[in-house]
């Protein structure tokens, strides 16, 4: 992509993503996210009417007499934006690809919490952590993670989602609303996700959502004869005969199984999930992923 294709492309991501951010996700982004977390102000003597569950039990013990936690809402976020850019994100059978479909929804987040004074952050990784750029506000910096999605060129091809759970876990010590937007095609050899624990451990922490990006034509292979795949981030290629109903009904089966795992898992540990499709208009599932919140 050369410097003028890229500028283009910046600057029609960002028209389009302001004006949903401003007609839209403004105000359901705020009622979603605004004010969740509660931070740590001070600790006092305690007062007839407090609430016995703040009761700070070391300085009561230390002090001898009771006192009590007192805590102010946040009203300033840290969003953070884990964006996969592996290569399987180049795959695309409708108009666009799986990468640029998550750039164009990570501009849409990184715009609506620019627009309610948050900070946004940016993990991009494969199957390592590829670039952090660190939580910030403004338009200057709303641009620069746009460019750096659309731009970066990855040193690995592969996919480890616990490698960006565990960096943001590390690297952000105060609590932050995170979206990791990837394909989640990240599983052991029994279809079992790979990233429970990282993510058991991120979501103690942080506040977590999932965008799942895919296209349709990953979830049946279609009737073309004996033909050679390759694994884009492994390399490695095989040939096998679509014609065959056993093996287009075994994928298929293979691949049902390993999104109902990941479903399953979210559900366990109270992560939202959007599935958005590489031909989808990202706006209702974004909407109605606010709403469950």
């Amino acid at each position: 992509m050369t410097p003028e294709e890229l500028i283009k492309k910046v600057r029609k991501i960002e028209i389009k993503t302001k004006a949903l951010s401003h007609q839209i996700f403004a105000g359901e982004y705020h009622s979603a996210f605004k004010g969740r977390g509660m931070a740590f102000s001070e600790v006092r003597e305690y007062q007839y009417g407090d609430d016995v569950r703040s009761m700070d039990w070391n300085v009561t013990a230390r002090m001898n007499a009771p006192y009590v936690k007192v805590f102010e809402e946040e009203r300033e976020l840290t969003v953070v934006l884990l964006v996969d850019i592996s290569r399987s994100g180049l795959f695309g059978t409708q108009g666009r690809t799986k990468r640029e479909q998550i750039a164009e929804i990570a501009a849409t987040l990184a715009f609506s919490a620019i627009l309610n004074n948050d900070k946004v952050g940016c993990v991009l990784f494969t199957d390592r952590v590829e670039k952090f750029i660190p939580p910030a506000k403004g338009r200057t910096h709303f641009l620069h993670i746009i460019r750096e999605i659309l731009e970066y060129e990855p040193r690995n091809n592969g996919t480890d989602i616990s490698e960006a759970l565990r960096f943001l876990t590390g690297a952000i010590k105060k609590k932050c609303t995170a979206f990791v937007l990837s394909d989640m095609m990240d599983q052991n050899a029994d279809g079992l996700p790979r990233y429970e624990e990282a993510l058991k451990v991120a979501v103690n922490r942080h506040d977590i959502s999932v965008i799942r990006v895919t296209d349709p034509r990953e979830k049946t292979i279609p009737d073309m004869g004996l033909v050679h795949i390759k694994d884009a981030e492994t390399g490695e290629g095989r040939w096998i005969n679509t014609s065959s109903r056993k093996t287009r009904r075994a994928y298929e089966d293979w691949f049902r199984a390993s999104t109902t795992a990941a479903d399953r898992l979210f559900l366990r540990y109270r992560v939202d999930c959007a599935d958005i499709g590489t031909a989808d208009d990202y706006v209702r599932p974004l909407m109605t992923l606010f709403h469950r919140r």
